[in-house]
């Protein structure tokens, strides 16, 4: 196991910064990383302590800083530490100026105003919230995707998921013995995926649900052979209505939601294709 320190010096939230570390750590097995997260650094005072901290603790500096004055300061500091700087976002928004021609803004903390794409995921979050588990069905018409899948799918933390990207996500679980309402069944305009995982993985997350809900695990819930019959019925549902299925046994939460993104990314494309011709 490599442990190192890893500090991120951002003008704004830190939240691209962070992420885009940990999508590049993710790449190195066995390489663990202690990070320092140094947000909203707009004054020479408050970059004062954060000189201070990567001297005490050296490794490896990524920052998204756009003031040419603090970025100067931490840069000369890192050398005079000899503590690697890395600017994530440079080679980026140099892409950016190049392919359009124009400079970049450089405004700290720009990703984060609160403009048209702001309040969608914000309306897109309270519809997510109101529509979760069933509720509201009758307003399913106005969702981007509805998610239907059996007992422990990750239907919720998906639909957070999707919301906080934009998209006004609705969820209902099939229940055995329970038809879905007509009013998703009959659903048009709207994407509506199917949510499925392997029995085994199913009985496993609905046993640990159980204990820790201190309930009786003696049930049909968690009774293999009912649980495969589940699986099966979901996906003869899914087949009948034509919608697409995604298995998420081995998927995270992200990737699950990266492969519903696709689906309406090329929905939208098509009905464009189709209303051009």
């Amino acid at each position: 196991m490599t442990k190192f320190h890893l500090h991120l010096v951002s003008d704004a939230t830190g939240d691209t910064l962070l992420s885009l570390a940990s999508a590049a750590l993710a790449q190195f097995e066995g390489a663990e990383s202690e990070r320092h997260i140094w947000p909203m650094i707009r004054s020479e005072a408050v970059m004062a302590p954060v000189i201070a901290a990567i001297e005490k603790n050296p490794g490896l500096v990524m920052f998204t800083l756009v003031d040419h004055n603090l970025r100067q300061i931490l840069w000369d500091e890192c050398r005079r530490l000899q503590a690697p700087c890395v600017p994530v976002l440079d080679p980026i928004i140099g892409a950016l100026e190049n392919f359009l021609g124009v400079q970049s803004r450089e405004l700290p903390g720009r990703q984060h105003i609160m403009d048209a794409d702001y309040f969608e995921r914000i309306d897109a979050i309270h519809y997510s919230l109101s529509h979760d588990d069933g509720q509201a069905v009758d307003d399913f018409g106005r969702a981007d995707v509805v998610l239907v899948g059996i007992s422990r799918t990750s239907k919720t933390p998906t639909c957070m998921y999707l919301a906080n990207r934009g998209l006004k996500a609705a969820n209902i679980p099939m229940v055995p013995g329970i038809p879905l309402p007509e009013e998703v069944l009959n659903l048009k305009d709207v994407l509506v995926v199917g949510l499925t995982a392997s029995p085994d993985r199913l009985v496993q997350i609905r046993r640990n649900r159980l204990q820790y809900l201190n309930q009786d695990g003696d049930t049909d819930y968690v009774d293999i052979q009912a649980v495969k019959e589940e699986v099966i019925n979901a996906r003869r549902l899914f087949a009948s209505k034509g919608w697409p299925k995604i298995d998420v046994t081995r998927r995270s939460i992200e990737e699950t939601a990266a492969a519903i993104i696709s689906l309406h990314t090329q929905r939208l494309e098509d009905l464009a294709g189709n209303g051009a011709k």
